[in-house]
């Protein structure tokens, strides 16, 4: 029997189990086994992801690598609100030299930098907006007001990756109903080829958004970073808000910034929140 020591962590109540490499380098099980054995909430630690550090096969010549395993053992490009729990994991255990600092993700270089308390601000690069890049099957660019069948309904929606790919509906209906009954219909619509995140969203103010959240891999999370940026570019693309926004989740709020509009679209995200230890422990295997 082996002994895996673990932090769990939690963004939002995005929660994460991270795990050094060293801990399960020798452990004949893949990474996808692993995360939904620990992952799972009755028999596991329970989280909606593993979170690996600084794992062989991603090292390269950034500060620090990762790879994130989704609790259904699939893995993501990215995650926004895991990525600010992983900041804050490494600052503390002294595996960086500063705040700031690069981590290799399947993303790119995703730059985060750790904040006074709690708080981390990441710059989550910049949006994609070719539908082929996405990736999404639309004529538009950027995809914005395009339609797609889910059920019994047809939705307007904007699609963006911020190294994952986003569905973005904005509605006046009550977004965690429309998340549960559509959320999965949406993320295995054929028009996404790797499957989508499927953000629904009210517009509050030019400064205020809610969402609810339906994540590819997770299904129904209290808080999505990466989504809550691309909620935001698709705010500013389709000229309803601010180019700084509040985006309440569940799980409670993020400030996102992008500097970019419907004709300078070439600019960075940037997500700042909370990330947070729950408890540390081991996982016997």
């Amino acid at each position: 029997m082996s002994k895996i020591k673990f932090t769990k962590m939690q963004g939002l109540g995005n929660d994460f189990v991270l795990v050094d490499y060293e801990e399960i380098k020798n452990l004949d099980i893949s990474l996808s086994e692993l995360s939904i054995r620990m992952c799972d909430r009755k028999f596991g630690v329970g989280a909606d992801g593993l979170i690996v550090v600084n794992p062989d096969d991603m090292k390269s010549n950034t500060d620090v690598c990762w790879r994130i395993i989704n609790s259904d053992g699939s893995e993501p490009q990215m995650c926004g609100n895991g990525m600010r729990c992983f900041a804050q994991y490494v600052f503390n255990h002294g595996l960086v030299q500063g705040k700031k600092f690069s981590v290799n993700t399947l993303a790119g270089t995703i730059i985060p930098e750790v904040l006074e308390g709690d708080l981390v601000r990441v710059n989550m690069g910049k949006p994609i907006l070719e539908a082929d890049k996405i990736p999404v099957k639309s004529n538009l660019f950027p995809v914005l007001n395009d339609t797609l069948q889910a059920g019994d309904r047809t939705f307007q929606f904007s699609a963006v990756s911020m190294g994952n790919p986003h569905c973005l509906i904005f509605t006046d209906e009550n977004t965690e109903e429309l998340a549960l009954k559509y959320g999965s219909s949406i993320e295995n619509n054929p028009i996404f080829p790797e499957k989508t995140n499927v953000e629904f969203i009210k517009v509050i103010s030019e400064k205020h958004i809610k969402i609810n959240v339906w994540e590819r891999g997770c299904g129904i999370t209290l808080a999505c970073g990466t989504g809550a940026c691309a909620s935001t570019v698709a705010s500013i693309l389709n000229n309803l808000t601010e180019n700084k926004v509040t985006a309440d989740l569940p799980g409670g709020s993020l400030t996102i910034e992008w500097a970019g509009n419907p004709i300078d679209k070439d600019h960075d995200v940037f997500m700042t929140g909370s990330a947070k230890v729950v408890f540390e422990g081991e996982y016997l295997l």
